[in-house]
């Protein structure tokens, strides 16, 4: 109990169990803040987000690659008119068959690389024109 004439101390002493269940509380209470607002992650968090991130990056790398290879053929604009006309759930298909997504190197097919690919071409109103890329010494 709180004595009001001893000049303001207290002679509440708390238990080690108190302080005990006080730290415990403590400790929980910034976990909760630490994952929720903090931005902290758990170690397998942080391998899932870097497996997604690979993933995304080798897609985006041979989605540009694919389109470079798309361009540079010689019947790119004949292709590019037939992959305006084949349907949205079509399109990924018809990169594929066309084998632009396929890099040396790579096994197998690269997840999202036709899609995006195929998202890229679609967003072109032409064909870039091709330029001479020969490196010369000077």
């Amino acid at each position: 109990m709180l004595a009001f004439g001893d000049g303001g101390r207290s002679s509440f002493r708390p238990s080690k169990i108190l302080w005990l269940w006080s730290l415990v509380g403590a400790s929980v209470l910034t976990m909760i803040v630490g994952f929720t607002w903090g931005g902290w992650t758990t170690s397998a968090r942080v391998r899932e987000m870097n497996m997604v991130a690979a993933r995304d990056a080798r897609a985006d790398l041979v989605a540009d690659i694919c389109v470079h290879d798309f361009i540079s053929a010689s019947n790119a604009e004949q292709k590019l008119q037939a992959l305006k006309a084949t349907s949205s759930w079509e399109r990924e298909n018809f990169i594929k068959e066309g084998g632009w997504t396929k890099v040396a190197g790579i096994e197998g097919p690269v997840i999202n690389a036709a899609n995006n690919c195929a998202e890229q071409l679609m967003e072109m109103k032409e064909l870039p024109q091709p330029t001479s890329s020969a490196v010369t010494d000077s």
